[in-house]
């Protein structure tokens, strides 16, 4: 359905308001050491990402697993990429990057000259000064996201090239982090899931503090036609039922030893447990998202890349919609 906006929520729960989006301050766990993980969403900028109900924030350690669940696995492990991947460090150069910005930061306009039809009109509140994916020179995805204080919005751009004055983009998405209402059924975001971007990366400040609060952005390299929610767009021709749609949630399986893992893995690996990984885009396989900042330990990080494949499962969070 394009050209239309439905009021559509996960798990059928209404859109939820966390009145004046009061930051709650977690005590500190040291970092890269896991801690007692709490039920409250994560916060940034003193906004929750996504009300605690929000499918992101989701515990799936208990859900039952997709009876397609070995087939989707053993699919994925045929088509090259075999082991976990983090796709973010050195030094900062790798990841997504994001600004966060006042409540009183000045819109400028933007122009979107792919998915104008599926993207939330401008203008964003997005200075000439926000870090690109990749890069200014980047030929890559050059994802930029903004974060307002106040107002508790993300504002995120795909293949977005400041022009002077405005922004190009191939598309874009406007998210209120006090609600639980999805992109209209069919629509893409700044993602290709139709997924938001930020509240699936894994940043350094939640690492640091011990505990990751919710499921984490993947990509793989061969993905169905066919979404489940909280996702809202695919990206393949292919019918092949045991590939994975766009918003499927995979686990890391509860036998699986991490007992070995140190720091940052540690306490990524751990929610990986608990919350999943979450599928959102087409690239390599089991590459797993981050925000690009200093502060990364690559030597850290290095460590997941012994973490198989095999090592999840896919949960049962809903049917695959193919239309």
């Amino acid at each position: 359905m394009r050209g239309r906006r439905l009021n559509i929520r996960w798990y059928g729960v209404a859109a939820a308001v966390v009145a004046g989006c009061t930051p709650i301050v977690a005590p500190p766990g040291g970092s890269g050491t896991p801690r007692p993980v709490t039920s409250t969403a994560p916060m940034i900028a003193g906004c929750p990402t996504f009300p605690s109900d929000n499918a992101w924030n989701q515990d799936v350690s208990k859900l039952a697993l997709r009876s397609d669940s070995a087939a989707i696995i053993a699919n994925i492990q045929s088509a090259g990429g075999k082991f976990l991947h983090a796709d973010f460090g050195g030094g900062g150069v790798y990841g997504i990057p994001y600004k966060i910005v006042s409540a009183s930061q000045p819109k400028v306009p933007v122009r979107f000259v792919a998915y104008g039809d599926e993207s939330d009109p401008g203008p964003y509140p997005m200075p000439a000064t926000t870090p690109v994916e990749g890069g200014a020179a980047s030929s890559g995805d050059r994802h930029a996201i903004v974060v307002q204080r106040g107002t508790c919005r993300i504002y995120e751009l795909y293949r977005a090239f400041w022009r002077g004055g405005h922004w190009d983009a191939d598309s874009g998405a406007v998210w209120n982090l006090a609600s639980n209402e999805l992109r209209p059924l069919g629509w893409t975001s700044a993602d290709a899931a139709g997924l938001p971007i930020l509240p699936g990366l894994v940043r350094l400040d939640e690492v640091n503090a011990g505990a990751i609060r919710h499921a984490v952005r993947v990509t793989f390299s061969q993905t169905r036609r066919g979404y489940v929610l909280p996702a809202t767009h695919f990206a393949s021709s292919s019918t092949d039922a045991t590939r994975p749609a766009m918003g499927m949630r995979l686990r890391m399986k509860a036998n699986f030893d991490i007992s070995k893992l140190r720091g940052q893995s540690k306490v990524i690996a751990v929610a990986m447990k608990r919350y999943g990984i979450i599928v959102a885009d087409n690239g390599s396989n089991w590459f797993i998202t981050g925000t690009a900042e200093p502060g990364w330990d690559d030597n850290d990080l290095n460590q997941l890349k012994s973490i198989p494949g095999t090592a999840f499962e896919v949960v049962n969070t809903g049917a695959v919609r193919t239309g």
